[in-house]
């Protein structure tokens, strides 16, 4: 199996960089649903501002985690954004997932932005979801990731789901509860900036 999306669908650590104490944020849900959903690695919150968050050690940059960091989350202003993947780049993270919005659905400024962004990742090597996405999920009993600020939490399964758009990604989720049908995996790619659908899906078709 083509193991180059293994960070990004089955890490053994993630940082969520931009988890918030603020309840309804994106970076809250996020940090909350990889605790809920039980993700057996670590989970390193990334905040400078607070020492803890949610019962976990909270760290001021990704530089500052003492272990490895598989998969990077993303979720701080579009402005910090750059600043936090050079980190990433940095401390040697393989996976990033940029929920980030702001880049090139809103205009060239964010184009630019999601050039530079694109063009990090490359330089150190990381593979990148998104940015302006929903997320990831993994229901592998071995992996249990929920990376993503959905608030349904999908049952084991062997379908998985693809889609461009976050909005269309929650109500799938919404619709498979409802049936009671499982997923195996699941991603929300938002602007492809890197990881493309054709990838995603050639990653699945050799997932036994």
């Amino acid at each position: 199996m083509n193991t180059g999306l293994h960070p990004i669908f089955r890490p053994q650590s993630v940082a969520v960089v931009g988890a918030s104490t603020q309840v309804n944020s994106l970076g809250h849900q996020i940090l909350q649903n990889l605790i809920q959903y039980r993700f057996p690695g670590k989970i390193y919150p990334v905040n400078p501002r607070v020492n803890e968050l949610l019962g976990l050690r909270c760290f001021p940059s990704v530089l500052d985690i003492p272990e490895h960091v598989d998969l990077a989350v993303i979720v701080v202003p579009r402005e910090l954004s750059l600043a936090a993947v050079e980190h990433c780049g940095r401390k040697g993270v393989k996976g990033l997932v940029v929920i980030t919005a702001g880049f090139r659905e809103t205009g060239a400024e964010g184009a630019t932005f999601e050039a530079h962004l694109a063009a990090l990742a490359r330089e150190h090597g990381m593979r990148l979801v998104g940015p302006n996405c929903m997320g990831v999920i993994n229901t592998d009993p071995h992996v249990r990731m929920n990376a993503t600020f959905s608030p349904t939490f999908p049952l084991d399964g062997n379908v998985a789901f693809l889609s461009q758009s976050g909005a269309l990604g929650v109500a799938i989720l919404n619709i498979a509860e409802e049936r009671n049908m499982g997923l195996s995996s699941f991603a929300s790619l938002g602007n492809k900036a890197d990881v493309t659908d054709d990838e995603v899906l050639a990653y699945w078709a050799q997932d036994p």
